[in-house]
């Protein structure tokens, strides 16, 4: 289990974007370690070979709730900057997106990218931030 105080980057002060972001991040809180994931649908993003050399081990995700999605009410976009990437997978997604319309903010780090034929493997960890 990780722990401890967290390295500020530029990703994760991109995070504390202020009270009227929703997914904005308060100061003086800790990062709570939840899941392992292989973000899933990274093959539908048109602009994924764009964004995939960015996506070093520890780089910042953002994680947008999509409660409207017609193939999924508890989606979870995964978000590099401005581009979605990709999606917390289906069979992982109820608990986040139920604690997500309760207010609790959520983030993910990047592990690992990996290139299998057409696909982007990427791996992340999900943290909530408490």
């Amino acid at each position: 289990m990780e722990t401890g105080i967290v390295k500020l980057s530029s990703e994760l002060l991109a995070l504390f974007a202020g009270a009227e972001n929703s997914n904005s991040l308060m100061p003086f809180t800790r990062e709570i370690f939840l899941l392992d994931i292989t973000v899933a649908g990274t093959t539908f993003c048109d602009s994924i070979e764009d964004v995939v050399t960015n996506l070093v081990p520890e780089t910042i995700l953002k994680m947008v709730r999509v409660p409207d999605n017609k193939h999924d009410q508890n989606a979870i976009a995964i978000y590099y900057e401005n581009t979605r990437i990709g999606w917390v997978p289906r069979d992982l997604n109820l608990v986040i997106s139920r604690l997500m319309d309760a207010g609790k903010a959520f983030f993910c780090r990047v592990q690992s990218v990996e290139k299998i034929s057409n696909w982007n493997k990427i791996k992340a960890k999900i943290y909530m931030v408490e």
